[in-house]
């Protein structure tokens, strides 16, 4: 708050939170500070970009007036947000019963001998506030996606990937982050032992075919064998045969 001999003014500069293309508004308060019947009246450096209401007027001795200052659409806004427009209040005591009407042009001249009072006003603009950033739908502080466990504690394979990401997603968090890495060892645990006991059978069905291609193969062995030895017996037989008959 300034004070001055006459009038007091609250806040001593006017506020603007600046939007393009929307008229904007601040306001003032003057106090009077005597006894006396205070006339006042508002200038401003730039006539046409501001509307003052009520930009004259009388105040009671002890009491308040409130004014609004508008500031009419702007189309662009000035490097920085630095504005070099100002305004000027000047009041001058005025005899007991005074009104609005009683106000001229002559009661604020200096040169008449009338001792005017003056303040000076800056105006500031203010950048609007900005809002909050979205957060992403569906998303909830303390949820992180987890792949399916089977009864045996292991993280199935096709889930593994899902709790990668989960971990990932959620590394920021130490607690998130250790449990995390518990479920992707187990669902690498469980892949390899998967892929050993998928080699072992393997394994196992070769030798098992491999046993079958034997047996086969001895059995025509052994049957050509019994073959082969009939045949030696029946010529021997043949061949004595023979030789006793001749």
């Amino acid at each position: 708050m300034s004070t001055a001999e006459l009038l007091s003014i609250d806040p001593h500069e006017l506020k603007f939170v600046f939007e393009l293309k929307k008229q904007i508004s601040s306001s003032l308060q003057l106090s009077n500070n005597t006894d006396n019947h205070v006339a006042f009246k508002v200038k401003t450096t730039n006539p046409k970009k501001y509307c003052v209401r009520p930009n004259t007027g009388i105040i009671l001795p002890r009491s308040t007036c409130d004014i609004m200052v508008t500031m009419q659409a702007q189309k662009e806004a000035p490097p920085d947000l630095v504005c070099k427009d100002k305004f000027l209040l000047q009041s001058v005591k005025t005899h007991d019963g005074a009104t609005t009407k009683d106000i001229s042009a002559e009661m604020f001249n200096k040169e008449l001998g009338h001792v005017v009072e003056e303040s000076k006003l800056r105006v500031v603009y203010v950048a609007p506030p900005q809002p909050p950033s979205p957060v992403a739908e569906g998303s909830e502080e303390g949820s992180s996606p987890r792949g399916s466990v089977s009864e045996n504690g292991n993280v199935n394979g096709a889930d593994s990937t899902t709790v990668a990401r989960a971990f990932a997603e959620r590394h920021e968090s130490p607690e998130k982050s250790a449990e995390a890495k518990a479920l992707i060892s187990k669902a690498l645990i469980s892949r390899l032992t998967e892929e050993k006991n998928n080699a072992i059978q393997q394994n196992n069905k070769l030798h098992q075919e491999l046993d079958l291609l034997r047996r086969e193969s001895n059995k025509k062995r052994g049957g050509v064998s019994m073959i082969f030895v009939i045949l030696i017996g029946l010529l021997g037989i043949i061949m004595g045969y023979l030789m006793k008959k001749t």
